[in-house]
């Protein structure tokens, strides 16, 4: 599930793999368009390349620390958390 808080937070939690980098893209775009900048602009912003925020937004797979950068140039802010009925890493 990905949510967009009040806060700027888009919370990921508990995905099928693949589903939630489409959501987060989503995300991504309404805010780009609402700020009514261009994929050019959120680049600079963010200190990234053009196709970088296209691919963002597109869903493909992308470093946690490109889409950080891409999230604080929007003022948002990505958190993962582990869903409540994962299986601990490590337990016997």
């Amino acid at each position: 599930r990905v949510e967009r808080q009040a806060d700027g937070v888009i919370m990921v939690e508990d995905q099928i793999p693949g589903t939630t980098m489409l959501e987060i893209a989503g995300e991504i775009h309404e805010a780009r368009i609402s700020r009514d900048w261009t994929q050019r602009e959120l680049a600079e912003q963010a200190r990234v390349s053009r196709p970088t925020v296209a691919r963002i937004e597109r869903g493909d797979d992308t470093s946690t620390a490109t889409l950080a950068k891409v999230a604080a140039a929007l003022e948002l802010r990505v958190e993962l958390r582990a869903s409540s009925n994962s299986a601990d890493v490590g337990s016997s």
